[in-house]
């Protein structure tokens, strides 16, 4: 007997779509990152119960790390740096691929794996300065930038996994998550990361008078949500998710980036669509593994 006829076809369809969603993410050989990252003996930077791997293991990340990204690009220094050397346009499916491994190494996988991995990181920035119209110049290695993209990537994680997730956290997971991420923040240079929502939000804040609306970040809100690199048939799902990232954003971010805030259609139809999408991308990317006939347990 076949396996399609022993799971029948909703079951294939769901690791279909499940695999070509872990493909996008991950790469073509993402099932061999995966066994290394999980299957490999030794300690790790966070044990299982730690809010780290419950919140990166959530199909909320999709929201919250587009959040992310429209979030980061306020900051002219590290725009500037986006848009000269990261290649999101001409390979956006490599960069996000090259981010999710690291999330994922650096959360899961053994505490080698994970220092490697930052020393990858920290060499690559090394090498990413440059300047801007106004005469400013960056590096990618500069503490303050670093701290900047960290925080806007731990507040975009964890406000979209509480408003998305399949589990939220509770107030005391909310800081421990905070604190989770330091780990990470302080290995690839970010000095005194925030620890818990007090010091993120503070730090947030610290950072409002230096964040702008510039042409790179218009053009780049425009490519993730108006043009996004994915198949026609997806872009009514991706169109949800572009959304619920927008929703997400503070009312402050979304003028610099021409973006729209509509709270009555936000906390209806966006929220709605954006659990809708979630739910079914968490519904596909934990599909049974398929079986080699009816023998196999």
């Amino acid at each position: 007997m076949t396996s399609e006829k022993v799971l029948g076809p909703l079951t294939l369809l769901r690791q279909r779509w499940g695999a070509a969603l872990f493909e996008r993410v991950a790469g073509s050989d993402g099932p061999a990152k995966r066994a290394r990252i999980h299957g490999l003996p030794g300690p790790r930077w966070f044990s299982e119960d730690r809010p780290i791997r419950r919140v990166h293991a959530d199909a909320a990340m999709f929201v919250g790390g587009l959040r992310a990204l429209l979030l980061q690009s306020l900051h002219p220094l590290a725009m500037a740096a986006v848009a000269a050397h990261s290649g999101y346009r001409g390979d956006p499916w490599g960069r996000l691929q090259r981010t999710s491994t690291f999330l994922a190494v650096t959360t899961f996988g053994t505490a080698s794996d994970a220092q490697d991995a930052v020393a990858t990181v920290r060499r690559v920035h090394q090498k990413v300065r440059g300047s801007i119209r106004d005469g400013r110049t960056y590096r990618a290695s500069d503490p303050h930038l670093l701290g900047w993209v960290h925080v806007a990537e731990v507040d975009s994680f964890l406000r979209c996994h509480q408003q998305y997730g399949a589990v939220p956290l509770d107030d005391d997971a909310c800081d421990a998550y905070i604190d989770d991420m330091a780990r990470i923040g302080t290995a690839l240079g970010v000095v005194d990361p925030p620890r818990d929502r007090a010091e993120l939000g503070a730090r947030l804040a610290a950072y409002r008078s230096e964040l702008q609306g510039t042409p790179e970040a218009r053009a780049a809100a425009r490519f993730l949500l108006l043009d996004p690199p994915v198949p026609v048939v997806a872009r009514v799902p991706y169109a949800f998710l572009a959304s619920a990232a927008v929703a997400e954003l503070p009312v402050w971010a979304r003028w610099p980036l021409r973006l729209p805030y509509l709270p009555v259609a936000e906390a209806t139809a966006v929220r709605l669509g954006g659990h809708g999408i979630v739910g079914a991308i968490r519904w596909a990317m934990t599909a049974p593994a398929q079986a080699d006939g009816p023998d196999r347990s």
